[in-house]
């Protein structure tokens, strides 16, 4: 088998071979700033996007950490939403499973929704590292069955979510608990003022790694923009959904009260659509996963949770219902579509009162194309800045105007008037020329 540039590290051989077999060659830009640090027992902050392989940045050197001989706790990786611990968990085994039988490493995933009471009884031999949601965690460890104690790593993945959401609470009472020298290894695509104190709490000089995203979206990603001009919403997004007869798309609103009414609208209309938001139970939630993977919906509305982490192969279109009041959520939700070399498109529905944003979203590079939808058909609209350029041209005419024409010395009755007419014609010259 050929050697990787992950080689230089120096993993035991259960890793070296599990990144073989992954298929991964050479370490993303996060992985190779933070793998040394991590290894060498520092705590880390890792500020980057969705896709930047954060993931295996942290667990690849926690596994090189663990002691499969102590049959105890070592690490805690946390995650805000049940789908992103299951997929981390997944990641886990895809290495632990290349682990020697005498030097397996036994790795448990502890989520909410599940029979609690069975988790207690199975720790009678506690893993050597968890991971799962926070409220599950902590559960157990008041419940005297996970003897965190004895764990020095803790992973808390989307930390600015996990703020959000309000789990930073819970995270709290897990890493209180846990040993003094604690390595902590905090992932986030934001670092707000909230989480600073909680961050001060438990790491003393972390490395912090931020990752620049190459471009702020995916460049094989078309952004276009479809004026609401007073319609009802839910009826374009149909016609749009139907105009682009998508592989699988993704309709996303800011909260669960509106992906309900939305998918409750396009249901209405004959389309089979599937909901992800945090009110589904977590019957609904698993379930809907299921038929979401084994592509039984050509159509999802969801809120913002589902931009984070969840992993959903093959959408083609992403459709903004309405922007999101953060606009790195923007970036999030367009990631979704466009992964892995393929093309994908993001259609966001505006209105007059999104201006500013759209103004903000364009600083950060993206560039949209402006469109309008009747009938089924598409036509290309002209430019959204125009009438703004044109307004900026009028004023910079009138500047120069101002500029050549001075308020004369000594004042004689009418000057106001005979200034106004100079500057006219000044004016009226300067436009020639330009429409020359």
């Amino acid at each position: 088998m050929m050697s990787t540039k992950f080689e230089r590290f120096q993993f035991t051989p259960f890793i070296n071979d599990a990144i073989k077999d992954l298929g991964f060659y050479e370490p993303t830009e996060i992985q190779e700033r933070l793998i040394p640090s991590i290894l060498k027992g520092e705590s880390a902050i890792g500020q980057s996007q969705t896709g930047t392989g954060k993931t295996l940045a942290y667990v690849l050197p926690m596994l090189q950490k663990i002691d499969p001989s102590k049959k105890e706790l070592q690490a805690i990786i946390t995650a805000p939403t049940r789908e992103l611990a299951n997929q981390i968990y997944q990641e886990v085994l895809k290495i632990t499973k290349h682990c020697k039988e005498d030097e397996e490493i036994a790795a448990r995933c502890y989520v909410g929704g599940t029979d609690k009471q069975r988790t207690i009884e199975k720790l009678k031999n506690q893993p050597h590292i968890v991971i799962g949601t926070p409220g599950r965690i902590s559960d157990l460890v008041k419940e005297n069955a996970l003897f965190v104690h004895t764990a020095h790593m803790l992973v808390v993945d989307e930390a600015d979510l996990m703020l959000d959401m309000g789990f930073i609470e819970d995270v709290d009472v897990i890493a209180a608990r846990m040993q003094e020298k604690l390595q902590m290894l905090v992932f986030s695509a934001t670092i707000p003022e909230k989480l600073k104190p909680f961050l001060k709490k438990y790491m003393e000089n972390p490395k912090f790694v931020h990752v620049e995203p190459k471009q702020m979206a995916a460049s094989k990603i078309e952004h276009i923009l479809l004026p609401s001009r007073h319609r009802n919403k839910v009826n374009l997004v149909y016609e749009a959904l139907k105009a682009y007869n998508p592989y699988l798309a993704i309709v996303f609103t800011n909260t669960k009260k509106k992906a309900d009414e939305v998918a409750d609208g396009l249901m209405s209309k004959g389309l089979k659509v599937g909901r992800i938001h945090g009110d589904l139970n977590p019957r609904e939630r698993k379930k809907m996963m299921k038929q979401i993977v084994d592509l039984e919906f050509q159509y999802i509305v969801a809120t913002d949770l589902a931009a984070r982490g969840i992993d959903i192969q093959g959408i083609s279109h992403v459709i903004n219902y309405e922007l999101p009041t953060d606009l790195d959520f923007y970036i999030h939700r367009v990631g979704r579509t466009g992964r892995a070399g393929f093309s994908g498109m993001a259609l966001t529905v505006y209105e007059p009162a999104n201006e500013d944003a759209l103004n903000k979203l364009e600083k950060m590079g993206i560039t949209f194309k402006h469109v309008d939808l009747q009938n089924g058909n598409w036509t290309e609209l002209d430019d959204r800045n125009k009438r703004k350029n044109r307004q900026r041209q009028t004023d910079d005419t009138d500047k120069k105007a101002q500029s050549l024409v001075q308020k004369p010395k000594k004042v004689k009755p009418g000057y106001k008037k005979k200034m106004k007419w100079e500057m006219d014609k000044i004016k009226k010259r300067e436009r020639r020329i330009k429409r020359k």
